[in-house]
């Protein structure tokens, strides 16, 4: 018997995220020079992933 498609392991998956995470959030904004050690982290600017 085969196993159904949608309980294979999630590491087989391989899809681009929409919505980044707090800390990425940051690291992007970092780069761009948006934010800075000692700023807040909450309400930070929208930002897309990297392509």
């Amino acid at each position: 018997m085969s196993m159904h498609r949608s309980l294979k392991s999630a590491s087989k998956i391989a899809t681009k995220r929409n919505v980044l995470k707090r800390y990425e959030r940051v690291d992007v904004l970092q780069e761009r020079g948006q934010w800075k050690p000692g700023d807040k982290v909450y309400g930070l600017r929208k930002t897309k992933p990297p392509v």
